[in-house]
């Protein structure tokens, strides 16, 4: 499971639905494997009720989980998914390098960037 961080400014909704999809992108939680109940997760991270509830409509919408009337929410393993996980991907990725091109890197010096992260030659 993954932590929330309630002094880091993002909203706690986007925490957990960014939670939820880098445990999919990562494998932890696999298609058809069933979603901690709202109160059980608001309870686990002493937030609103609501705020999970919301988190999990947005999942939903995305296609990264589906809910079963009566059986609760579960992740879900179809295309929409993996799609939404790579469109999460993408979206954070560009919006660092929109961030690092504003403060004067160049292109070669993100490319130095990327080569060391995946050779772990730097911690980000």
């Amino acid at each position: 499971m993954f932590a929330l961080d309630l002094k880091s400014g993002v909203p706690i909704c986007d925490q957990i639905v960014n939670g939820f999809i880098k445990m999919k992108a990562l494998g932890l939680i696999s298609g058809g494997e069933q979603m901690p109940s709202v109160r059980s997760l608001a309870v686990k991270f002493s937030i609103n009720p609501n705020t999970v509830q919301k988190a999990y409509a947005i999942l939903e919408a995305n296609g990264i989980i589906y809910s079963v009337k009566g059986k609760g929410s579960f992740v879900s393993d179809d295309e929409d998914a993996h799609g939404a996980v790579i469109n999460r991907a993408r979206e954070e990725f560009c919006a660092a390098v929109k961030s690092a091109r504003d403060m004067g890197l160049d292109s070669s010096h993100l490319c130095e960037i990327i080569n060391s992260v995946y050779k772990e030659e730097k911690k980000c």
